[in-house]
């Protein structure tokens, strides 16, 4: 039993870690062990994300106060809960590759992008996008591309203008000779 004290410092963390994410991944961690949670509590702080294991009851309640109330039909059974406020695909990414690797028991049940309920199918979405670097570069390489056909077509032009007047002297030269 948790104390009323736990409780409230519980939830006020809770309403913390939602109110900074912009992203949560909600995860049954039934059956998964304490060297795999470690190992994925790491793998998501290297990642930028916090892991967080909570009772259904106060996530729930937390959630409510949020207005994230289709939140509660994916809050059953025990669940971890891995929060993120910089790289939106970094903990969807963790919990994917994490059971790839491990075979770890653990199943994706739902998340929330920027305060919307996805369900399991958006978050395995959500852990398929490139990360936020791969997507700036080829936005980078997107706007340069532009550039270098510009580039090329200037320096083609300026080739044959000078081809143009290098025949101009040969001729001149011919002429006067």
């Amino acid at each position: 039993m948790i104390s009323r004290k736990d409780k409230d410092r519980i939830i006020g963390d809770l309403r913390v870690r939602f109110g900074e994410s912009t992203v949560a991944i909600f995860a049954n961690n039934n059956g998964v062990n304490v060297a795999n949670m470690t190992k994925l509590r790491t793998r998501m702080r290297e990642n930028g994300c916090v892991l967080k294991v909570a009772k259904n009851t106060l996530a729930i309640k937390v959630a409510k106060e949020l207005g994230y109330d289709n939140l509660e039909q994916y809050l059953s059974g025990p669940t971890v809960i891995a929060f993120s406020s910089g790289d939106l695909v970094a903990p969807a990414k963790v919990f994917f590759n994490f059971i790839k690797e491990t075979k770890a028991p653990l199943e994706i049940k739902a998340g929330m992008l920027e305060g919307k309920v996805i369900d399991a199918k958006g978050a395995k979405a959500l852990a398929e996008l490139p990360s936020r670097e791969v997507l700036l570069g080829k936005i980078l390489g997107n706007m340069q591309t532009p550039m270098y056909g510009f580039a090329t077509v200037l320096n083609g032009s300026l080739r044959n203008f000078v081809y143009a007047l290098d025949a101009v002297r040969q001729q001149k030269a011919e002429e006067s000779a």
